[in-house]
């Protein structure tokens, strides 16, 4: 490595200014400090000296996700051979190389759709602005796919990618400018713009091909209780068909990398080993969703109304917003208590909106999109806060 590290360094003089390929400094530069530490060092002064860059940070959050990625690609692959009619599809973890394969097969090229799109954006902002390409995209161009329904057709995943790099990110000045959640603008987009691709009971089993094969989620069953033809006469034959033990473990069809509590609770756990998740945020959004899940348990009123508060934790993307989307350094609050107060409202609007709105049965995403947007002002008057009782102190002083 030691012997690649010095021919970069020998042929980065023709990419500096001046030099005769100045005008790809950008790629260039983006490949070196993507393989290799940058060279250059604080020589004077007093400052803060880590090897965590942001580089190194964002592949944290990645290796964070892995998880999430794996069992997202068996789960796809069970469900896919469930709409195949095939025989290893009548137990969950029959058929394991089989199911991963099939799995793979759906997942990868989604997956390399949003990097390569999300990347060529990137590179066009980056000669145009003349500095080089963004990590944050490393995080991006993972989230995005992982947030998707396996049967999304790959141009909407490239068109939803490039609207949420240029429109939630790049108008606003790039990496750590964004006021919104990059892939939760992905997904927004795709929501809004082509809703009967990304709802509905057909979407979520890639390769559904045999008449009668139900595609429909966990949520989606449950919002049903709320019109005049349930799915399901009552909670217990709900719980027929999602247990809180598959529930939690994530056997059940939805967007591929948001099934699993378990796979994303592992994920939060190197997050917050690392240092690079926050601790406030995930506790305070579980607990939020909770508290707005027993109040809802107090109205009552019908099967959807009465479902545990607990069980609200463990369906749909609520656990993998709580550690993936609202935990994103650049979109939550920044203060302490604002942690709190941020990560609180964005569990307990999630779940309000999940129930009360029969006809958009996922709040997640438009929590999180809302307390993005929040989290400044949260900030602002966590700051003023602050600054009253230092006031009053000195007076009484």
């Amino acid at each position: 490595m030691k012997f690649l590290e010095n021919i970069l360094h020998k042929m980065e003089p023709n990419f500096s200014k001046g030099g005769k390929f100045e005008k790809w400094n950008p790629l260039f530069e983006t490949m070196a400090t993507f393989a290799f530490t940058p060279k250059l060092v604080t020589q004077k002064g007093s400052h803060i000296r880590d090897g965590v860059d942001l580089k190194r940070t964002m592949m944290t959050v990645i290796l964070a996700m892995i998880p999430c990625l794996l069992f997202g690609i068996y789960n796809t692959g069970h469900f896919a051979e469930i709409a195949k009619g095939s025989s290893i599809a009548a137990s969950y973890w029959d058929g394991f190389g089989t199911k991963f394969t099939s799995g793979l097969i759906v997942v990868l090229p989604i997956l390399v759709v949003s990097y390569g799109v999300g990347l060529t954006v990137e590179f066009i902002f980056g000669m145009l602005r003349g500095h080089a390409l963004h990590e944050g995209f490393l995080v991006s161009g993972m989230l995005i796919p992982l947030v998707m329904p396996a049967d999304v057709p790959l141009w909407m995943v490239g068109v939803a990618t490039v609207f949420a790099v240029v429109i939630g990110k790049e108008v606003f000045g790039g990496t750590g400018m964004n006021v919104v959640n990059v892939a939760l603008t992905a997904r927004a987009f795709l929501f809004f713009a082509y809703p009967t691709s990304m709802s509905g009971d057909k979407v979520w089993l890639s390769g559904q091909e045999v008449d009668g094969v139900s595609g429909s989620t966990a949520l989606g069953d449950l919002a049903s209780f709320m019109s005049d033809k349930p799915v399901f006469e009552n909670l217990d034959a709900y719980y027929g068909k999602y247990s809180l033990m598959d529930s939690f473990m994530g056997m059940i069809p939805g967007s591929i990398g948001e099934t699993s509590t378990l796979a994303c609770m592992i994920g939060a756990a190197v997050l917050i080993f690392t240092g690079v998740g926050s601790l406030r945020i995930i506790a305070s959004f579980f607990a939020g969703g909770f508290v707005m899940g027993m109040i809802l348990n107090a109205v009552g009123g019908n099967a959807y109304l009465d479902l545990p508060a607990h069980f609200h934790l463990v369906i749909g993307g609520f656990a993998f917003g709580a550690v993936f989307m609202a935990t994103d350094p650049v979109t939550a609050a920044q203060t302490a208590t604002g942690k709190l107060i941020y990560g609180f409202l964005g569990g307990f609007v999630a779940i309000m909106i999940r129930v009360l709105n029969p006809a958009y049965p996922e709040g997640v995403m438009l929590a999180i999109l809302f307390m993005n947007v929040m989290a400044p002002i949260i900030d602002h008057y966590v700051i003023q806060s602050n600054i009253k009782k230092r006031l009053k102190r000195v007076k009484t002083a």
